[in-house]
Order: structure tokens, then sequence, then C-alpha cells
């Protein structure tokens, strides 16, 4: 079985000098413990950006965090119980997290999840819109503290996921190599990256192509792939490549 799952607002930062987990670690500790109890294997977790707005309380970026995972179907039970246990031990003091946990397969109207997800990045929504939407999908949602709005993140982040268009990888890709250049194939054998695409045409590169590696490279999720993208390569490449991975700012936008 195929299940996404997704929480939100309980994003990292300093409380009385005490540094909490960000939503994308816990999702990642979430991740791990399904593994570590051989219910499932997991993928990587994508963050996705949704609206900053002052009618939106967050405690910092108002981002949420979503995976999916092959799992055997009768252990859904038990990976909701953990998840939602987790959720109440973890988060941050003062947030008030949300968790959703969908099967793709079981969605009649993937479109209506899809939607949702890309409205919660441009409009403010309601919690009662985010509960009726899972009551008419068959999707878990629920609520493990303070006001119970980072529902509406965990349900878009799922939407988000679920579409393949949105968001970013967690963490950068790491590569080792002595002349910060290295070949498509490399990065496609050595990281999660599938793809590396020009983010100017969208042209995939082939495996041969060299690519000089910036500050921080990551991944962004484009058509249910893990995709690098680069651009034309500036002059402070000190290899002859015709590509560079793209800067965070650009990278940002996804």
């Amino acid at each position: 079985m195929h299940i996404l799952i997704s929480i939100d607002d309980t994003d990292e930062m300093k409380r009385d000098m005490i540094e909490v987990r960000g939503t994308g670690e816990l999702a990642a500790m979430i991740a791990a413990r399904i593994e570590e109890r051989g219910w499932g294997r997991c993928e990587p977790v994508t963050r996705h950006q949704l609206l900053v707005h002052p009618d939106i309380p967050y405690t910092s970026h108002n981002s949420a965090m979503c995976f999916a995972a092959q799992i055997p179907g009768h252990r859904l039970p038990d990976i909701t119980e953990l998840a939602e246990e987790f959720l109440a031990v973890e988060s941050a003091p003062g947030s008030d997290p949300g968790l959703c946990i969908a099967v793709p397969e079981r969605i009649l109207m993937p479109g209506w999840l899809i939607s949702f997800g890309f409205m919660a990045k441009n409009l403010v929504l309601k919690k009662d819109e985010a509960y009726e939407l899972a009551d008419a999908l068959g999707i878990h949602l629920s609520e493990h503290g303070g006001t119970g709005d980072g529902v509406i993140g965990a349900m878009a982040g799922a939407g988000l996921r679920f579409s393949g268009n949105d968001g970013r990888f967690r963490g950068k890709l790491k590569f080792k190599t002595a002349n910060n250049t290295i070949t498509v194939k490399q990065v496609c054998t050595s990281t999660i990256v599938e793809q590396v695409k020009s983010i100017k045409d969208g042209r995939v590169l082939d495996l041969e192509e060299r690519v000089f590696l910036g500050e921080g490279p990551k991944a962004v999720l484009m058509n249910g792939l893990a995709v690098m993208l680069v651009e034309s390569c500036s002059a402070e490449a000190k290899e002859p490549c015709q590509w560079q991975t793209c800067s965070k700012s650009r990278v940002k936008a996804y």
C-alpha cells in the first residue's frame, strides 16, 4: 500500500534558549521509526511552502512536510497511532500540529486534494474546510495540540506531494568531488536525484554532461521525480562546464 504522511505547524525555533525540533526533522523521525519497526519503506521528505499571511498563525515559515511510504496494508492503523502519539509528545510548545495520512489508491477525487494544496499556497483556508474535504475523501486528519489549525497545512502538504509538482526535498545534496564539478550520471547515482534539468527550458541533461556545484544544491519535486535544477554556467566556475546548480533564491520558488 502506498501512503502519504503529512504534518504541519511544528516549525523549528528557540524558546527560552532551548532549540525545538522543526517540522522536517519530526517528519524524518516518524519515517525512521516506521522503517526501524519494519512497517514499511519511506521516501525522502519534501517541504511545501504555504501562504504567509497575517491571518495565518505559524511559528516561522508556514510550511508543511510530507513523505510517501510503501507499507503492508495491515500496518496502517499502527503507523497512524505512531504518528499521532509522536506529534503529541514532540511538537514545539505553542504550536498547532496537524497530521494527515492519505491512501492515494482509495481517493476517488484526487483532484480535490491537489486543488486544496495549491489553494493553501494562495488563500487563507479554514480548519472546517480541511475536515470536510478529509471526510469526503476518506483521509485521516487529526490535530494534536493548540488550536489544531495545523490540519490545514497537513492536508495541503499531502495534496501538494500527491501532485508531484511542488516542494523541495529536505536537506542539501552532498557530493564527493575535488573541483566542484560532477557529471549528471554521478549526481543520479550518488544522491536521490533522478533527473537534472535546465530551469530555463526544462531540458533533461544527458548523463555525461558536467555541472559546477554551487552552494547548498537541493532537489525539487517535478513530475513525481527528484530533480536537480541547473542554469547556464557563470564565470565563477573554475572547470569548463556548461551548467551550474541554481542559486538558493531560485530554488526557493519551488
